[in-house]
């Protein structure tokens, strides 16, 4: 699958399924089954939107740089600058590097906020305060 230049990932052929009999592969991954590589999606002084094809034609809004996040409060929603990443429950070299994802800490001009969506597949970063 590495000609599809994607990520391939399938379950062990060694494991037994549970009653002690050799799984046996039913048929290989097809190209629109396999994933994508991980998107990593960094704070910058603008935001920078790549459009991605999906199945069927749709166009998906990848980002690979964020600069703002929409905020919640509890007056509401508001469009508010990414100062820096502060920690990553992912992996805390993310924080170092500065790479957005769910459940990311980032500090903004708000304060510290906790990211809720996923920033490299929505094209937008949603956020809410820590409390």
């Amino acid at each position: 699958m590495s000609q599809f230049g994607k990520q391939f990932s399938a379950k062990s052929k060694t494991k037994s399924s549970g009653n002690g009999k050799r799984k046996i592969k039913f048929r290989d991954k097809r190209r629109s089954e396999s994933g994508n590589y991980f998107s990593a999606t960094r704070v910058g002084k603008e935001n920078e939107i790549r459009p991605k094809r999906m199945r069927g034609g749709t166009i998906s809004q990848r980002s690979a740089k964020i600069a703002f996040a929409n905020v919640l409060t509890k007056d509401g929603y508001k469009k508010v600058g990414i100062k820096s990443v502060v920690e990553s429950k992912d992996n805390r070299n993310f924080a170092r590097q500065g790479i957005l994802t769910k459940g990311a800490i980032i500090d903004t001009e708000l304060g510290r906020a906790v990211i809720i969506n996923r920033p490299g597949r929505d094209g937008t970063a949603n956020a809410k305060i820590i409390a």
